[in-house]
């Protein structure tokens, strides 16, 4: 991965200085003139797909994992996430540098792409720029975007200006739009062996970028002014046009070989040093995945949480009873307590050096398409809404069968397990008796291991309900509707950075909602 990562500085290095080797007869001619950098689009291309989907995996073990309650690491203080401290200098300021790094070099990319012809590498620069820009919206709230990186450009700023976020996804949906159009025109990707997600099928490249359409159209669906519904049946309507994912053959993952330098995040990393040190899983997640008697004695587990979780070889509990998970958000005196006997991650399935990395899979679709019925943005109502949501369950439970392969003993999810936990009170759409809060626990579930998707979709929905521990004082019992805009930021951009705060109604904390949230639509903090 050494060799991808200076691939990467340097991409920011020639970004920054706009020069680098190669045609230096047109340097020599006019070295006054501003140039793109000289390298190839494709040479940026790889790195920016593998590094960038580590990075997934790594934000959602240490981030999204730890604010949604799947997990909580209650072992020590070096990580408080679960507990809400989130620094400036470590974790704002690493969210807000990973998106703005990866954006500039994907803009730069776009631009070597635009310069050297490859239509292929220009759709997937719209796709990757949605991708990253979405991501930094939901973290943040207002975003520069239009002006962002226009420095090394005529006319450009240092100090961008920052658009909304009903703006930003605006021009998210044109730049998306825009690369469905190129895609349509089937460019040819000129090295396939480069591209660790899709192999250079560009049709299915079209099938994330659309998806994507999808979910960032579900993401603002409480905002009536983004006409959703008329959106969505637009794309759903005509799928020759807009065509989305059908299987999880479609899934946009990223596949590592395990040969240096495609190795996966965690490939090198240990078992204590991953999880059974002090990252274990929560109340939470045990609550919507185990089914018990009137007793309390557990009767019925999911098969997906043996294929993502383990049991702890050394709990002294009850053996009906050995999933349990510790308390997210306790106190350090809770600590030893609601620790014993808590169950961990599956480091057999996570910790490979092979292990995949997803942006986006085909479950998420379904997911999106099965609230979309019953909220009647699309035809279909409950019956169809019912439909979707099997559908999303067969397609979840299919790619963690894949990966118990991996698991000691191996797991296996068969059909006729889908079929029961669909019967089950755990997976029955019929027993749910509130419908919403049923599909936005069963998303939940489906979207684990998947980048901050289960964070934006709490704050979007709500679900699934979580307790907040006595121990989340650093932000004062209040859950984190936010990342707040890094001191650097706030120094070199104040004025612009002090009007979005302005729009966004509230102070650069982690209290102040932003715009498609549930809270901001109901005007609560």
């Amino acid at each position: 991965m050494k060799n991808i990562k200076i691939l990467i500085i340097c991409g920011l290095v020639l970004g920054s200085l706009y020069s680098c080797t190669g045609k230096f007869e047109e340097l020599n001619t006019n070295p006054n003139k501003t140039l793109v950098g000289m390298i190839q689009p494709s040479g940026m291309f790889e790195p920016i797909l593998y590094n960038s989907a580590n990075q997934w995996l790594n934000r959602t073990h240490y981030y999204n994992n730890e604010l949604t309650q799947f997990t909580a690491f209650t072992g020590g203080v070096t990580r408080r996430e679960h507990q809400y401290f989130l620094e400036d200098s470590r974790d704002w300021y690493g969210f807000w540098n990973h998106y703005a790094t990866y954006g500039k070099n994907i803009d730069h990319m776009y631009e070597l792409a635009i310069e050297h012809g490859d239509r292929s590498l220009e759709a997937i620069a719209l796709t990757f720029k949605v991708l990253f820009f979405s991501n930094m919206t939901d973290m943040f709230g207002s975003i520069p975007y239009e002006e962002a990186f226009s420095a090394r450009k005529p006319g450009g700023t240092l100090t961008p200006k920052f658009n909304t976020q009903r703006e930003v996804y605006e021009f998210l949906f044109e730049e998306l739009e825009a690369a469905n159009d190129i895609y349509a025109t089937n460019p040819v990707f000129l090295n396939p062996a480069m591209d660790g997600m899709y192999g250079g099928n560009m049709a299915a490249w079209r099938k994330f970028n659309n998806s994507l359409y999808l979910r960032l159209l579900c993401r603002v669906s409480g905002r009536t002014e983004m006409s959703v519904g008329t959106r969505m049946n637009a794309i759903l309507d005509n799928p020759d046009k807009y065509p989305v994912f059908t299987s999880n053959a479609d899934n946009a993952t990223v596949k590592f070989t395990g040969t240096d330098p495609y190795i996966s995040n965690f490939g090198t990393t240990t078992e204590s040093e991953f999880t059974s040190s002090g990252r274990k899983l929560t109340q939470q997640l045990i609550r919507l995945t185990v089914q018990t008697d009137d007793l309390g004695n557990q009767v019925y587990v999911d098969p997906r949480l043996p294929v993502i979780g383990k049991k702890n070889p050394n709990a002294q509990v009850n053996p009906a009873n050995v999933w349990k998970g510790t308390v997210s958000g306790c106190t350090d005196i809770e600590r030893s307590e609601v620790d014993r006997g808590t169950s961990w991650l599956n480091f057999k399935v996570f910790c490979r050096r092979d292990a995949p990395a997803t942006y986006m899979d085909y479950a998420e679709v379904e997911f999106i398409l099965a609230e979309a019925a019953l909220k009647g943005w699309i035809s279909g109502g409950q019956a169809a809404a019912k439909i979707h949501y099997e559908k999303g369950v067969d397609a979840s439970m299919k790619k963690w069968s894949e990966q118990g392969a991996f698991s000691d003993p191996a797991i296996t999810i068969t059909s006729a397990d889908i079929q029961t936990y669909l019967a089950s009170p755990l997976g029955s759409w019929d027993l749910a008796t509130s419908k919403e809060e049923f599909l936005g626990n069963q998303k939940w579930l489906a979207l684990f291991w998947v980048g901050m998707e289960a964070y934006h979709e709490y704050r979007r929905t709500g679900y699934p309900v979580l307790t907040i521990g006595e121990g989340t004082i650093y932000n004062d019992k209040v859950f984190p509707t936010r990342f707040g805009y890094p001191n650097i930021t706030m120094l070199t951009n104040a004025d612009n950075a002090a009007d979005a705060l302005s729009g966004m109604g509230g102070e650069n904390d982690m209290k102040t909602p932003v715009w498609w949230s549930k809270q901001a639509i109901a005007g609560t903090k």
